[in-house]
């Protein structure tokens, strides 16, 4: 099992990586509202490396069957390693500097939407108050840490979920009988 969470895992979290790494210089082109979609897209595509992965286990690891448990065990450990990938790379670039107006950009952002949905100026300066709040909190690694692991793990998750239930199957019956 090692050798496959680890392998599909690990190409899964170069795909989620590179796509972030090659969506970054394109970030004000592309928009913090664009950028969901785009960022989210790239995690399904990543995360269909946890639908193989199980199959692939399920197929030349155990046999050609595998409980619905362990089906889910493997497409989850998979979904960490690539979501840890995730994190790491993104805490390189934002502790790396690459992106040192990142908190700025975002902030005015979120206020900017907020302003454009109508909110009056009291509600204006209490979202900027929280984003002030968010972002001294965002400074610290472990706050950081925990804040972008929460972006792609969830995705992985139900991914590992439905490739669970699709991929399971229970050994036949007779089978047991007929290795006796």
């Amino acid at each position: 099992m090692k050798k496959t969470v680890l392998t599909f895992g690990v190409i899964s979290g170069v795909i989620i990586s590179l796509f972030m790494l090659g969506t970054l210089p394109f970030h004000e082109q592309i928009g913090f509202d664009r950028g969901l979609v785009v960022g989210y897209t790239g995690m399904l595509v990543a995360f269909l490396l946890v639908y193989f992965g199980v199959r692939s286990y399920r197929d030349n690891v155990a046999g050609g069957t595998v409980k619905f448990g362990r089906a889910f065990v493997v497409g989850a450990l998979i979904a960490l390693i690539s979501s840890a990938m995730y994190t790491a790379t993104w805490e390189a670039i934002y502790f790396g500097g690459f992106m040192p107006d990142f908190a700025e950009k975002y902030q005015a952002h979120v206020i900017e939407s907020a302003r454009a949905a109508g909110a009056s100026q009291q509600e204006l300066d209490k979202k900027a108050a929280e984003q002030k709040q968010m972002w001294e909190m965002y400074q610290n690694p472990i706050i950081n840490i925990g804040m972008t692991l929460i972006e792609p793990l969830p995705v992985g998750l139900v991914i590992a979920l439905i490739s669970a239930a699709v991929l399971s199957r229970k050994r036949p019956s007779g089978a047991m009988a007929a290795v006796a």
